[in-house]
């Protein structure tokens, strides 16, 4: 590499593109070693590069040959229409759980239209928090009571981070430490119109986890025993005591779990049950009613 404050961000860009063997990864870290966004980037590729800038990528572009994430690289991601932090505390957003959130809006949205109240709901294992504050910040504007809850309190310093990033800090959006339901005040109870969580659902003997996922993403967010339903049982088996007549329950389940949480969610008395799919055809929602 030339050195720093000798070369353009053009060259730079152009040269770390051959390095990682990816134009789009290389056009990402370089924009966010110069602290610009994608239309200041492309408009000042003439400009040399300051020696911080410099440093800054080449460890950049260090830890990604190492093979760690790029999201956790540049600490953020895009997720549906937010610009989220991300790091090894959290996981990693996923296109699936975009889906998962679309499916709650529609079911909130059709609720809406039935109740003169604001909705309650709960993003169970929020993480970095980006399902809840997603919901939050799509529906209309003060029309629900948003509840972020994790056992994690470094994943919730994240979501907490997310939250202030967002500017929802003096809305309703409420922030819990906890094992599930035991994060939210008792007197909420069958009052919530939405649960909704994408909780671990590996099994803890999967040998098929990518080495990139198993080596740096938070194991308490990966693994739920050995099946990978343990955390689906738990959630499933308390939904009733604090849903709301006619609430909702979405899940984000592994592609091979839909007939297994199919049973799971019948045997603990939903009357309504669905699994849907993901754009692969794969089985990843499951939808239940109380």
């Amino acid at each position: 590499m030339n050195s720093d404050e000798t070369i353009t961000w053009g060259e730079l860009c152009q040269k770390t593109s051959v390095d990682l063997g990816s134009e789009q990864e290389a056009r990402w870290l370089c924009e966010h070693a110069s602290g610009l966004d994608t239309s200041e980037f492309g408009s000042g590729l003439s400009e040399l590069v300051s020696q911080r800038c410099g440093v800054a990528l080449r460890e950049m572009v260090r830890r990604r040959l190492a093979g760690e994430p790029l999201q956790y690289v540049i600490k953020r991601w895009a997720f549906r229409h937010l610009d989220v932090m991300v790091d090894p505390r959290v996981l990693i957003p996923r296109p699936e759980t975009e889906l998962v959130v679309q499916v709650a809006l529609d079911l909130m949205r059709a609720t809406q239209q039935k109740i003169d109240r604001k909705l309650r709901i709960v993003d169970l294992g929020t993480g970095s928090g980006v399902i809840g504050l997603a919901l939050a910040s799509e529906l209309p504007l003060a029309s629900a009571e948003v509840w972020l809850t994790d056992i994690s309190n470094d994943a919730l310093d994240v979501a907490r981070a997310n939250l202030a990033g967002l500017g929802l800090v003096d809305g309703d959006v409420h922030i819990a430490q906890g094992n599930w339901f035991s994060a939210l005040p008792k007197e909420l109870e069958n009052s919530f119109d939405l649960i909704i969580s994408n909780p671990p659902y590996i099994a803890v003997y999967d040998a098929s986890v990518e080495s990139v996922v198993r080596d740096y993403e938070p194991h308490l967010a990966l693994y739920a025993g050995p099946d990978g339903l343990d955390a689906h049982r738990e959630i499933i088996s308390q939904s009733s005591d604090w849903l709301a007549t006619d609430g909702w329950l979405v899940l984000e389940i592994g592609h091979d779990q839909g007939a297994s949480v199919h049973e799971l969610l019948n045997q603990n008395g939903f009357g309504t049950v669905e699994i849907r799919q993901d754009h692969s055809q794969r089985d990843r929602i499951a939808i239940a009613r109380k």
